[in-house]
């Protein structure tokens, strides 16, 4: 019975163990997105969809190759007889061999082109994964740096929170003397509540944003989930001057999206002389090798099927005269979709250089902004440090201190938004640019 005992303490305590070493873990920006993408559904399904199409290529590529097929057949006949002994049903049986080989000689390239085009399949298929990619990267990205910003969030108000704290207490202190009134008191007090509200919310938020990207990576939600912490420096306002024919000329050469509407357009084009095919002769080659045997000749099983072999061999030409316009029709459908590639190609170039415009202004107007929220913060901080003081000193009472405090907070919260916002359009802008996504 000790023994059992001991053996299951040990069981605990190594799960115990294991758990704990799960909870320190923490998430880098680079390891959320390695792990979304091995976990995202419609990546996956990319994945099967790239492996069909190398088995159609494959298939494609044999349709050069000649067609083999061989035939056994195994008859048995019956017929009336009139013997001197009587008549009745005699049967004889019989069976019979082939072997047959065809190949296309000419069919207007269309064997040639149905390879090309299921080749520009898998390519195809290679551009559409890695736009799938980039864009859950994306939104991994987005939801890593609500975290990071509910987090900071949190800090803030914790901080504030101990501020007002000591404030109130201090106050408690005056108001034993009578110093101060009992409704400057109740001022200072119904802040403090306001800001552990503002704690709670803060605190909802980072809540909600981890199940967010929890969700994102397809991770199973938990409690002791923690993100890493990257060290954003000092300067964090690079002060950019990014030009959008730049950043467009070098999205255009990289970004997966329009090589893939490039290689849909060659598609199409594939597309259309292939329907042409219909219009021109098909040659094809063929040759037949058989032989029989019947149990009705006196020759042995062997002889006969020596002696009954027929080789042949010939050309078969099948010439289109008359298809009900299925050919026609075929070609122009095909024109049609050559020109809804075009455009579609055009489309997704012209959306890639809006959204590159909208990113280069984004950059340049949040760095206008930081910096703004950085010298406003400046100000109201020297502001409210001077009403911190004069509180202190009883030069002020609690409404004048408390209008400084509300701005400071609120400059706070400014500063933070328009850091993380920042950060962000850089992100977006060097994504453009090809950079990786890291933090």
């Amino acid at each position: 019975m000790r023994r059992f005992c001991l053996i299951l303490c040990l069981i605990l305590a190594a799960g115990v163990s294991v758990k704990a070493a799960g909870q320190d873990e923490t998430w880098s920006l680079e390891k959320c997105i390695e792990y979304a993408l091995k976990q995202n559904i419609q990546v996956r399904k990319s994945e099967l969809s790239n492996e069909r199409s190398g088995l159609y290529a494959d298939q494609a590529k044999a349709q050069r190759l000649p067609s083999v097929n061989a035939g056994i057949s195994q008859n048995f006949n019956w017929s009336m007889s009139t013997a001197t002994a009587g008549s009745g049903l005699t049967g004889t049986n019989g069976s019979g061999y082939s072997a047959n080989a065809g190949v296309t000689l000419f069919n207007y390239s269309k064997i040639t082109n149905l390879i090309k085009q299921a080749d520009l399949d898998i390519q195809a298929g290679v551009y559409s994964l890695e736009t799938t990619k980039e864009s859950i990267s994306l939104s991994i990205l987005n939801a890593f740096l609500q975290v990071l910003y509910a987090e900071e969030q949190v800090k803030n108000s914790r901080k504030q929170i101990e501020s007002t704290n000591s404030q109130l207490n201090l106050a408690g202190e005056r108001l034993a003397l009578q110093v101060i009134s009992t409704a400057d008191y109740a001022q200072v007090k119904s802040q403090l509540a306001s800001e552990k509200l503002t704690l709670a919310n803060s605190e909802s938020q980072l809540a909600i944003a981890k199940v967010n990207l929890m969700q994102l990576m397809e991770l199973p939600v938990t409690s002791d989930f923690n993100i890493e912490h990257p060290n954003m420096g000092e300067s964090l306002n690079q002060k950019r001057l990014p030009d959008v024919k730049t950043v467009y000329e070098t999205a255009l050469a990289i970004k997966p999206q329009v090589k893939g509407a490039s290689v849909n357009k060659q598609i199409a084009s594939l597309d259309e002389k292939i329907a042409k095919a219909a219009y021109f002769p098909t040659l094809t080659a063929s040759a037949t090798v058989s032989s029989s045997f019947s149990s009705a000749a006196t020759d042995p099983y062997t002889d006969q099927l020596n002696n009954g072999l027929r080789p042949a061999a010939g050309f078969s030409l099948s010439i289109p005269i008359y298809q009900k316009k299925q050919a026609k029709t075929s070609v122009a459908v095909a024109k049609l979709g050559y020109r809804d590639a075009e455009l579609s190609e055009t489309d997704t170039k012209n959306q890639l250089r809006k959204n590159i415009e909208q990113a280069c202004q984004d950059v340049t107007s949040a760095q206008i902004e930081y910096e703004a929220s950085l010298e406003n913060f400046s100000a109201t901080q020297e502001s409210s440090a001077l009403s911190d003081e004069k509180f202190t000193q009883g030069i002020i009472n609690s409404t004048d201190y408390l209008v400084s405090k509300t701005s400071l907070i609120v400059a706070e919260s400014q500063v933070l938004q328009s850091k993380f916002n920042l950060i962000f359009s850089y992100k977006i802008l060097d994504f453009y640019m090809g950079v990786p996504l890291s933090l």
